[in-house]
C-alpha cells in the first residue's frame, strides 16, 4: 500500500510539473508574436541609444538580415517580458515543498535577482554600448572611415545586456553562499585575489575582445561581489 501511494504522488508531481512546463511554453509562444511585431521600434530606440552624439548610419548587407535580426530581438525580448510569469509558475511548482523561512528567503532572492537583471541590462545599454561605440570611434582618420553593420551592432548589444544582466547577480551568489553555510564569510574573504581573476577571464570570455568591454564588466561585477560579501557578513 505505501508503495502504492508514493507511486501516486510521484505521478501528481510530474502531472504538476507537465502542467508547469506547458503553462511556461505557452506564455512564450503567445507572447512571440507581439514581441515580433514590437522588435522594430525596439531596435529603433536601441540604435538611438547607443548612436547618440555619433554620426554613424547602420547598414545591412543580405535580403533577410534585417528580418532575421528582428525575429532574435523578439525572441530575447520573449524571454525577458515572460520571465516575470515563468519564475511565478516554477514558485507555485516548489513552494508547497517548502519551509516557511525557506519560502521567505528564495522570494527575497528571485525578487533581487530579478531587479539586478533588469539594472545590469540598462548599464549595459545606456553607459556601456554607447562608451564601446565612441571607443571604435577614436580610431577613425582621414583615412579610415567606420562601416557598422546592424546585425553585429544589434546583436551585440543583445548579447552584452544578457550578459551584464547575468553577472549582475554575483552579489546574491555571493551572499547566498554565505548564508546556507556552503562557503564561509572568511574563505570568501581570502580568495578575493582569485576571484577577482576569475571575473576577469569570465569578462574576458563573455564580451568582445577589446579592452573596454572587458573592463565595463570586470570592475562593476567585483564590486557587486563585495557589496554581496559586506551583506553575507551580518
Amino acid at each position: 500500500m505505501p508503495n502504492t501511494e508514493q507511486e501516486e504522488t510521484l505521478i501528481s508531481h510530474l502531472e504538476a510539473l507537465r502542467a508547469t512546463l506547458l503553462k511556461c511554453f505557452a506564455s512564450l509562444a503567445i507572447m512571440l508574436v507581439p514581441m515580433f511585431l514590437f522588435a522594430p521600434y525596439f531596435m529603433n530606440l536601441l540604435i538611438k541609444v547607443m548612436l547618440q552624439n555619433t554620426p554613424l548610419t547602420l547598414n545591412f548587407y543580405a535580403p533577410m538580415e534585417v528580418f532575421i535580426l528582428q525575429l532574435k530581438t523578439a525572441l530575447v525580448l520573449d524571454i525577458l517580458i515572460c520571465f516575470p510569469y515563468i519564475a511565478k509558475q516554477v514558485w507555485d511548482f516548489v513552494s508547497p515543498a517548502l519551509y516557511e523561512n525557506e519560502r521567505y528567503f528564495i522570494k527575497s532572492l528571485v525578487f533581487s535577482s530579478s531587479f539586478l537583471f533588469i539594472i545590469g541590462v540598462l548599464f549595459c545599454l545606456f553607459f556601456i554600448l554607447p562608451l564601446v561605440i565612441r571607443f571604435g570611434m577614436s580610431f577613425v582618420t582621414d583615412n579610415l572611415r567606420p562601416l557598422f553593420g546592424i546585425s553585429n551592432l544589434i546583436t551585440l548589444a543583445l548579447w552584452l545586456s544578457i550578459v551584464f544582466g547575468l553577472m549582475f547577480q554575483f552579489p546574491l551568489i555571493t551572499y547566498a553562499l554565505i548564508k546556507s553555510n556552503i562557503v564561509t564569510y572568511q574563505t570568501m574573504r581570502h580568495k578575493r585575489p582569485y576571484i577577482f581573476l576569475g571575473i576577469l577571464v569570465l569578462s574576458a570570455l563573455l564580451t568582445p575582445p577589446d579592452i573596454v568591454s572587458q573592463l565595463m564588466l570586470s570592475l562593476p561585477t567585483y564590486g557587486l561581489f563585495e557589496i554581496g560579501l559586506f551583506f553575507g557578513k551580518k
